[in-house]
């Protein structure tokens, strides 16, 4: 289980303010792994660097977090809303973000391999060069995104909305279409 203290969990769930103020002073990146934060608000946090493996972020409000970095391996954050959130650099390796909203997000050289995205809204998201290795994006919407040298990979896209979406030098799986 996590090594974060029971009130510094407390503070995160109740007061982001207070959260990312208390961040700033600790010695090492947060360690929430395998902590159940489902339908939590946490809009503006900072969780940069945090260990979130596992997480569950199911239906939480992460918009214009701060992700940049952390490793959420494994995370459901299945019909979460993380609008304008960041992600740069992040770990989302078989993660389920299916239903999830990430328009206008940061997912610039973040790792989905093998995530389920099946009906996430990526509408106007940075994913350059992204690695989205056999990622399911059934029904995504990718309209506007911008994923030039991402690599698709084995990614299913059926039914996915590019319109608009910049696949520049993007690795594409074999017989797709190109936006």
């Amino acid at each position: 289980m996590s090594t974060l203290s029971a009130n510094l969990l407390e503070l995160l769930r109740s007061d982001v303010v207070a959260w990312n103020a208390r961040r700033d002073e600790l010695p090492e990146a947060p360690d929430l792994h395998g902590l159940d934060l489902s339908g939590a608000d946490l809009a503006g946090a900072n969780l940069t660097g945090a260990n979130m493996v596992g997480t569950d972020l199911s239906g939480a409000n992460l918009t214009a977090a701060e992700l940049g970095g952390a490793d959420m391996t494994g995370a459901n954050l299945s019909g979460a809303v993380a609008a304008d959130a960041d992600f740069t650099g992040t770990h989302l390796a078989n993660a389920n973000l299916s239903g999830a909203v990430l328009t206008l997000s940061f997912l610039t050289e973040t790792d989905l391999d093998h995530a389920d995205l099946v009906g996430a809204d990526l509408s106007g998201a940075y994913m350059t060069a992204a690695h989205l290795e056999d990622a399911d994006l059934t029904g995504a919407r990718l309209a506007g995104a911008y994923l030039a040298h991402a690599d698709l990979t084995g990614a299913k896209i059926t039914s996915a909305d590019l319109a608009g979406t910049d696949l520049t030098d993007a690795h594409m799986p074999d017989g797709a279409v190109r936006g």
